[in-house]
């Protein structure tokens, strides 16, 4: 029997860590990786167009499966461009392992063609980032790279020359049993004490949710139910806390809605439950704060805490909810489910009012329809923008439909890349990319891969020929906005010379009939719909006194637009308030 190279070593060490697939282009450093996985039937190597697209690919499957995905990107200029899609999955806190492959190791240092450095580049977006520059550091190094990657929660890197690649293995390597999964995590009883003491002190208790609820919500809504606490959400933590949910108030935040604001500000106890919710202008700095979070590192980064808890939201819950005292007085979450209604009721006029007739479309419509006629197990990836605003109202999370997008990153263009990685897992669950033009224009080299691959992603391209959120930014800054216009061409023609399906959407009344198409179709689809680049308005009354990025420099700013769907639930949660 032959004997081993490093990289077929490599390769089946991350065939025995679970991954099933490695994203990346080919390149002359990586030939002995990917030839090794030609020659592996337990995995499959992913041609992309762009290696930023692998690393998002990688970041988005492992965000939807909660175990490891990798992604490789040649010598020099191809493993950084898998930079920006480690950034994502790393702050996204995605179990990805990267392979960036080096020039030949005896150039190391000697200004060589493509030449860099990618164990200090990637050190700001990894846990673990090591070269591997002999063979007998194999395969401990790359062990402790996967088990940096899912013990943490997030990117490592492995640097690896091709020539070392090519290299016979050492022999008695030690191997060890990987670890693949997280264990439980339950606070201190003393912390335990302390804020069951704080929330029996406390008459009014809001709880304020973030990704880090994933699983937890059935224990989230027997917390609440015992305190009679109201529950907000942030972005991340929407399609795990807001369905089913009695005690919804909305969303905080630039994009948010509803009475999750006035909750998070009137109560005298805010419990931020697995969130690392990035505007602290959104958070008062006059009321008690306890913060429980499995990342220490995340306690109090965001405001002052009067208690830091450290554990996962649900075992803390289990250990909790027994232990306070049983609240009986509404009032405080009665007015605050009242708060919520009243202001979805205050712009759902905005919504309602002759969309189906309004030309150019109203994005708002066409989220709108999109969640009406999208499976119940959907996958929607969502790019980064107006396309996140769209998303957060009115797409309707149900404990089933999984909702990706670079919420703490920020990066454009990742919803093509997202859906791709969030397709491959399972080819029979409908996967939606809600792109804007803008996002969807920078990258759309890779909606060739779908093609390749026939992968079914549905894509619905906000076209509305702008950079809207860049210009709603402009606008509250008071600058005139500039550079902002994008001058199109028509991507459903674009998407029909790929070899794939295309419709372009211009009036409301033909955009139903076109998604439904569109879903019947068994390969990749795309849906260009012309929607309206002035839908989203400014209410008079603003208190932010600017917008840098994402940030809001003073107070919560109020956008605009219908919420669909969130009223019924409003409504609904109204039935429980007791009348005088």
């Amino acid at each position: 029997m032959a004997k081993q190279n490093v990289a077929e070593q490599f390769v089946d060490i991350l065939v025995r860590a679970g991954v099933q697939r490695l994203y990346g282009v080919v390149g002359d450093s990586l030939n002995p990786v990917v030839d090794a996985i030609r020659r592996n039937s337990a995995i499959d190597w992913i041609q992309v167009r762009h290696e930023e697209v692998a690393a998002f690919a990688a970041g988005a499957e492992a965000q939807i499966t909660g175990k490891l995905a990798a992604c490789a990107g040649s010598c020099g200029p191809g493993n950084l461009h898998l930079i920006n899609g480690l950034y994502d999955a790393h702050r996204s806190m995605a179990p990805v392992l990267a392979l960036a492959s080096h020039i030949p190791s005896g150039e190391i240092g000697l200004g060589y063609f493509q030449e860099t450095h990618p164990d200090q580049l990637f050190r700001e977006c990894s846990h673990y980032c090591e070269m591997i520059s002999n063979p007998q550091q194999m395969p401990r190094l790359v062990q402790t790279a996967i088990q940096h990657a899912i013990g943490r929660s997030g990117v490592s890197v492995v640097s690896l020359p091709g020539d070392i690649a090519s290299h016979a293995a050492p022999e008695k390597s030690i191997e060890h049993a990987l670890v693949t999964s997280r264990p439980t995590v339950r606070p201190g009883d003393t912390e335990i004490d302390k804020l069951v003491q704080m929330i029996d002190e406390a008459k009014r208790v809001t709880l304020f949710c973030g990704s880090g609820t994933a699983g937890a919500h059935a224990e989230v809504m027997q917390f609440a139910e015992r305190i009679k606490s109201p529950v907000g959400h942030a972005l991340r933590g929407k399609e795990w806390i807001q369905y089913d949910n009695p005690y919804d108030v909305g969303m905080s935040g630039l994009l948010g809605y509803g009475a999750a604001y006035e909750a998070t500000h009137e109560c005298d106890l805010l419990i931020l439950l697995g969130t690392d919710f990035p505007y602290n202008a959104f958070l008062p700095d006059d009321v008690k704060i306890a913060q429980v979070d499995i990342r220490p590192e995340h306690l109090g980064r965001r405001s002052k805490l009067d208690l830091a808890v450290w554990g996962e939201v649900r075992e803390t819950l289990r250990c909790l909810t027994p232990r306070v005292r049983a609240k009986s007085d509404r009032r405080f979450l009665d007015k605050m489910l009242k708060k919520h209604a009243d202001a979805l009721e205050g712009v759902i006029k905005a919504y309602t009012r002759k969309v189906e007739k309004h030309t150019p479309i109203h994005p708002e419509y066409v989220a709108s329809v999109l969640d009406e006629l999208a499976d119940q197990d959907a996958v929607f990836t969502v790019d980064t923008g107006m396309c996140n605003v769209w998303a957060a109202r009115y797409i309707s999370p149900n404990g089933r439909r999984r909702i990706i997008g670079s919420f703490s990153h920020g990066s454009m263009a990742n919803a093509l890349p997202q859906a791709i990685g969030a397709q491959f897992i399972d080819r029979n669950r409908q996967v939606v990319s809600m792109s804007g033009d803008g996002g969807f224009a920078m990258l759309m080299g890779d909606f060739l891969t779908l093609v390749q691959y026939d992968l079914p992603v549905k894509i619905v391209l906000f076209n509305n020929s702008s950079l809207s959120m860049v210009e709603l930014e402009m606008l509250v800054a008071g600058l005139p906005s500039y550079g902002t216009t994008n001058r199109n061409p028509d991507f459903a023609a674009i998407a029909r010379a790929a070899g794939a399906y295309g419709v372009r959407v211009e009036k409301p009344k033909q955009l139903a009939g076109a998604l439904k198409d569109a879903f019947r179709h068994k390969g990749p689809a795309l849906v260009d719909v012309v929607t309206d680049p002035n839908a989203l308005s400014i209410p008079p009354k603003i208190s932010a006194e600017m917008v840098t990025g994402f940030a809001l420099s003073a107070s919560k700013i109020v956008l605009d637009g219908g919420v669909g769907r969130m009223v019924q639930m409003a409504r609904s949660n109204l039935r429980n308030v007791r009348r005088p």
